[in-house]
């Protein structure tokens, strides 16, 4: 079996067993700064500018992630 097939089936099952399941505020800006940074990545290689506001965007993210994880 792939890599690529392999990683797919592990995250259909996690995304069967965690349908229902709220996700904590941690979660969901692990998730927008994940979103973030790729954003950013893409833009890198067409625009210089708006890939480093993304980044600043993602940076005030982790910073909130930081704050939440001492917190908690």
């Amino acid at each position: 079996m792939s890599m690529v097939a392999c990683q797919l089936l592990i995250y259909k099952q996690n995304s069967m067993f965690g349908l229902f399941k709220k996700k904590s505020p941690l979660e969901k800006l692990q998730e927008q700064y994940k979103a973030l940074l790729q954003e950013s990545f893409e833009l890198s290689k067409v625009d210089r500018t708006k890939s480093d506001e993304k980044a600043a965007e993602a940076d005030k993210i982790a910073q909130e992630i930081e704050k939440l994880k001492a917190n908690g």
